[in-house]
């Protein structure tokens, strides 16, 4: 059984109508949002059950649950293939977040919450060297896990070439590349965000169709993966909205 945790990620599952076993909500905790969550629970007769704060200290592993957790079906991952599907039924251009091995639980979640924010249609990561669906994860994206399809795959390397023959031009995020709001990112789109300590893996940028660069003039000369990602993101929003 698997958890998810704090009071925005909590009502996005019961909105998605997620398999919800119990919400454990915090004796001391009645007002505001956690009105809205036991609403919303006895409207689906979810089970809620009231606990003693230290409960939800114990059960917690983002150490910030803000007085309820709920107990959950463990996450279902997209296969690549339904994903997709997915997106030809909607008759729309692709546009894909493709991770290589991020690691932190805080980025991913991040991640997944500008990719719901920009109209991503999923996020690819890798079954291995990489982080996973967790409460940690899901409470960083405030719930947008439950809107943004997230594919497992075994192979980063394989799985690009299987996107190159459904059309998609893939880009990665990488210091060597053309400036990214000087590049054309319109279309059938799959961008590869690479590891917060060593970027992009060799055979993944060998296998990409062009690179783009963040110019930057400071004395750091890297950015946290969420915050790359989201500043690439929002270009390809713009520019596949008509510059709007």
């Amino acid at each position: 059984m698997a958890t998810i945790e704090g009071r925005n990620p909590v009502i996005e599952a019961i909105k998605n109508d997620r398999e919800i076993d119990k919400i454990m909500i915090a004796n001391s905790a009645k007002e505001g949002s956690i009105k809205k969550i036991i609403g919303m629970a006895k409207e689906k007769n979810i089970v809620i059950q009231y606990v003693d704060k230290h409960k939800l200290d114990e059960v917690s592993t983002s150490h910030s649950h803000q007085g309820v957790i709920a107990q959950v079906s463990e996450y279902k991952y997209w296969e690549l293939d339904e994903l997709i599907e997915s997106v030809k039924a909607k008759n729309e251009d692709p546009f894909f977040i493709i991770l290589d091995e991020i690691t932190d639980p805080h980025n991913l979640g991040s991640i997944i919450r500008t990719a719901d924010a920009v109209g991503a249609h999923g996020v690819i990561i890798p079954k291995r060297r990489s982080v996973h669906i967790t409460p940690v994860v899901a409470k960083a994206s405030a719930g947008a896990v439950e809107y943004v399809p997230v594919c497992k795959v075994t192979n980063i390397v394989n799985t690009i070439k299987k996107l190159k023959d459904e059309g998609l031009w893939i880009a990665a995020a990488d210091m060597d590349g053309q400036t990214f709001y000087e590049q054309n990112l319109t279309g059938a789109l799959g961008l590869v965000i690479g590891s917060e300590g060593f970027g992009i893996s060799r055979l993944v940028k060998q296998n990409c169709d062009f690179t783009v660069k963040m110019p930057m003039i400071g004395n750091v000369t890297s950015l946290n993966a969420s915050v790359a990602a989201g500043i690439l993101l929002y270009e390809i929003f713009k520019q596949r909205t008509g510059n709007k």
